[in-house]
């Protein structure tokens, strides 16, 4: 991911403009990645360590995901529409 880019997602997500380390700037963060490597998984799709790594993304995200709905349902829900990610 670009640096400026990832500015981006932090200014969208964040309390301030350093903020990197909050759940929300991490699954933002995480959900950039993760969209970007599945476009080159489909123009590369023998690619396994790419592959590897995209699954290792999305159990991490699932993870933080949890954390979030632990401490509140109403940010969870915030957060999924804001990324427009499933359930």
């Amino acid at each position: 991911m670009k640096r400026d880019k990832k500015k981006k997602v932090i200014g969208d997500h964040g309390s301030h403009p350093k903020d990197t380390g909050s759940h929300h700037v991490q699954v933002a963060i995480l959900t950039e990645r993760i969209n970007e490597l599945s476009k080159h998984l489909e123009t590369h799709p023998k690619d396994n360590s790419s592959r590897r790594g995209l699954l290792m993304m999305v159990g991490r995200r699932r993870k933080l995901l949890n954390y979030v709905k632990g401490k509140g349902a109403d940010t969870y829900e915030s957060l999924l529409k804001k990324l427009k990610l499933r359930k």
